[in-house]
């Protein structure tokens, strides 16, 4: 696993086995997971999000404390995932890093509780799976305009951004600050 950029974001790169069958890796080890981050993941969740080109989904975050981390992968396709820190008070407050996944490299994205995660498809469809440690529950979600001129997240160029309700309506970083659903940094 390597660090994002963004304390508590990392990306995975794996291993895959490779011949006249197919390919086969393993695309998540908690004690990997444990040994490369200090962390680990309680599952509470998995989800499935089958997209087509241009689908932009989020930046969504869970109120911490607790918190809900994501461990993401795209199993058909190709996605360019997005990590912001939305942490106030953390360093690097407002920043994002990106990472491509996809079902070539089947590299894998953890974002721990506190940063926001969405991400936008670039192959004609893709299909994302992801591990969340809390369940969903709609009262502790929430999200950020995923293209909100201020944070400026550079999504993939030639692409129409196909973004549902929710997200078109969501707040900016800085009004989500003000109203304040945003995440406070802690070591």
């Amino acid at each position: 696993m390597k660090p994002l950029g963004i304390q508590g974001a990392w990306t995975e790169e794996k291993k895959l086995f490779r011949d006249d069958r197919g390919s086969f890796h393993e695309w998540f080890r908690n004690d990997a997971l444990h040994t490369a981050t200090g962390r680990e993941m309680d599952v509470r969740q998995a989800n499935c999000a089958v997209s087509r080109k241009g689908v932009l989904r989020g930046i969504h975050f869970t109120e911490s404390p607790p918190g809900q981390a994501k461990y993401v992968t795209c199993l058909r396709g190709s996605v360019v995932g997005a990590v912001v820190d939305i942490r106030v008070g953390s360093p690097t407050f407002g920043q994002w890093r990106t990472a491509e996944l996809d079902d070539t490299n089947c590299a894998a994205l953890y974002v721990s509780e506190g940063l926001g995660f969405g991400f936008m498809t670039v192959s004609d469809e893709a299909t994302v799976i992801y591990l969340s440690s809390a369940t969903y529950d709609p009262k502790r979600e929430h999200g950020l305009d995923p293209l909100d001129p201020e944070l400026g997240i550079q999504w993939p160029a030639g692409i129409t951004p196909v973004v549902s309700d929710r997200d078109a309506s969501a707040p900016s970083l800085a009004r989500a600050g003000e109203l304040g659903l945003l995440p406070v940094h802690s070591d």
